[in-house]
């Protein structure tokens, strides 16, 4: 019995529309390449698959009726006809799977903010930690990492710390920033005996972790001018002392949204004016997909804005050298070099959680 792939139909007609834009006046524009070279790679797995499907259902369909005109040549097709429908079946799979919606932005670049939570100092430092095992495994990964911003705290870590996290070319969806870097947002839970604590006590404490797609086309996310307040201010170092003496540093308010972006790091104040809005657009582009998700699934996960401990992820254990995601189920006792970037098998198993879920869903509505 013929399988209804009839979904795909819309999905191919979108990728022949896509691949001709492509070739038209869009090619001039590199933001809008972009964003069309997202959704083409990922209309190209739909297609490929299609294709194979297509390609595989005709060979057995052209056997069955052909072994069922003449028993010749069904008695010829005996030892082939099982290997013609196993062909056919791992196609149709195949095809089910890449079906099953994929996040719209797994290839969208990313903006991941680090913040210290519970643990002064000591949460800090933690931050600091956090935002090098990122930029160690971007590095992994082979993507280029930019600090937007951070303000240090007095002993060397971060109160909050802006890391931009980009691929090198394009990609697929399913090897994008966002694609593996979204499970990240949430609460992280460090257990550690801090530098400041002279009576060697294991000692908890948190830092917040947002990851936002990078909006990569301005034009996505309209921002109006009314809509903002800009504020100037001098630069200001650990301990409130100044950096700069002349007012570079910026802060963004959108006024609808309440979203506050503050900029310190560059000495001019038009770089510092440009990265809070590459951050602002990226937290309105946030906003608005979970928006959407909240349409469509009451069932959504969040990730969490406020550092609470009892709302963490993960936990960092250091005596025991153990890494533990609360979500997954993970645990592995090689802390050290998670911390030094070998992060793969954490965010792999919320893939695959991820995937299983997406499927079951789908599973579910057939």
């Amino acid at each position: 019995m013929s399988e209804d792939f009839s979904a795909a139909e819309p999905l191919l007609e979108e990728y022949t529309a896509i691949e001709a834009e492509m070739a038209g006046p869009a090619a001039s524009d590199p933001a809008v390449m972009r964003r069309l070279g997202r959704r083409y790679a990922e209309l190209g797995r739909v297609a490929s698959a299609h294709r194979a499907w297509a390609v595989a259902s005709a060979d057995l369909a052209d056997a069955l009726e052909l072994a069922d005109e003449d028993p010749d040549f069904a008695a010829q097709m005996a030892d082939e006809l099982p290997a013609l429908k196993a062909a056919e079946a791992r196609a149709a799979e195949r095809l089910r799977e890449v079906l099953v919606p994929r996040d719209p932005d797994d290839a969208r670049d990313v903006i991941i903010e680090v913040k210290a939570g519970e643990g002064g100092a000591e949460s800090a430092l933690f931050a600091s930690d956090l935002a090098r095992m990122y930029t160690r495994y971007a590095e992994r990964m082979g993507w280029a990492v930019e600090v937007l911003g951070a303000t240090a705290s007095d002993l060397g870590g971060y109160k909050d710390v802006r890391l931009a996290i980009k691929t090198r070319a394009p990609v697929e969806p399913q090897d994008g920033v966002w694609a593996h870097l979204k499970y990240e947002g949430g609460v992280h839970r460090v257990q550690r005996v801090p530098v400041t604590e002279s009576q060697g006590r294991i000692h908890t404490s948190a830092a917040g972790v947002l990851v936002m797609p990078e909006v990569d086309d301005p034009g996505e996310i309209e921002i109006d001018a009314a809509d903002l307040r800009i504020d100037v201010f001098r630069s200001s170092g650990p301990g409130g002392q100044s950096v700069n003496t002349t007012d570079s540093a910026v802060r963004i308010t959108h006024l609808p949204t309440g979203i506050v972006v503050s900029m310190q790091n560059e000495k001019s104040q038009l770089q510092n004016k440009e990265a809070a809005l590459r951050v602002l657009r990226a937290r309105l582009l946030a906003e608005r997909a979970a928006a959407a998700e909240a349409e469509a699934s009451a069932a959504r996960r969040l990730q969490v804005r406020t550092v609470d401990r009892s709302e963490r992820i993960r936990t960092y254990n250091f005596p025991e050298n153990r890494i533990a995601d609360h979500r997954t189920g993970f645990k592995s006792y090689n802390l050290d070099a998670v911390l030094d970037g070998d992060l793969g098998p954490v965010i792999a198993s919320a893939i695959t959680m991820d995937e299983a879920e997406r499927l079951a869903a789908v599973g579910g509505q057939g």
